[in-house]
């Protein structure tokens, strides 16, 4: 959890460390309400409780705007303010989502003012597993990327994103694009070690390995309907326009 809640969340019960939780567990949990990023989450052939059951239950859902079905390849930044609107009128306190809404537009505004009119550097963005390297040229993500004030050399465009927002690569196909900067996301500090090492081995004449522009981000902030959408953007853009942000 983000240091500032934290503290908040200390006594509530962890069903699970390193996944959702199974149909079991979230079930024998008894929830009023379930909250998740996307429809992964609900994919009972990985053993996870469905929407149906979940309903059959009693117990209501909400998936991410940007994490549904229909958003999940067209999603941006902003669509975590419609998850605050809507999450404020579902439990009744549209007071406490108006304020965060009204930050996180701010903070998106102060990043485009600052980027605006600057060149473009050509950003990957990757994830990586091991040696298996998967870009990432759509949805949330790649909006992300956008509004850092980056040219992703991966789109929506190309046919390997056509039905996903992610897709295998080989390192031949990253080494050719030979982006400016490369963006990917960690779980650990250990993972992001490993990621770096990688490309430094792998890549070392990349423009982006030459000239040190690895820039590692928590993956939990690039989870649709999270608030760290928001500030990963301006995480992101310090690094991609580091002149920008200096007054």
């Amino acid at each position: 959890m983000p240091d500032d809640v934290a503290g908040l969340a200390a006594d509530v019960p962890v069903l699970s460390e390193s996944g959702p939780p199974s149909r079991e567990q979230l079930l024998n949990a008894k929830p009023d309400f379930v909250f998740s990023p996307t429809m992964y989450e609900f994919t009972a052939e990985q053993g996870f409780a469905s929407l149906e059951q979940l309903k059959e239950a009693g117990v209501a859902a909400y998936v991410a705007t940007g994490g549904c079905a229909e958003r999940r390849m067209k999603g941006t930044v902003e669509d975590v303010f419609t998850n605050l609107e809507n999450l404020g009128r579902i439990f009744a306190v549209p007071d406490k989502a108006a304020p965060l809404i009204e930050k996180g537009k701010a903070d998106l505004a102060a990043v485009d003012k600052a980027v605006a009119d600057r060149a473009e550097p050509t950003v990957a963005q990757v994830y990586l597993e091991g040696t298996t390297v998967t870009a990432i040229g759509a949805g949330i993500e790649y909006d992300i990327i956008r509004r850092a004030g980056g040219d992703n050399v991966f789109s929506p465009e190309d046919p390997q994103f056509a039905k996903f927002f992610a897709a295998q690569i080989t390192p031949e196909a990253l080494a050719a694009s030979n982006p400016a900067a490369i963006v990917f996301a960690v779980n650990s500090p250990e993972h992001q070690q490993a990621t770096i090492d990688y490309l430094t081995r792998t890549f070392p004449d990349m423009t982006a390995v030459r000239e040190q522009r690895l820039i590692p981000i928590d993956a939990a902030d690039t989870y649709p309907g999270t608030l760290g959408n928001v500030s990963v953007v301006r995480e992101i853009a310090e690094r991609l326009h580091p002149d920008a942000f200096t007054s």
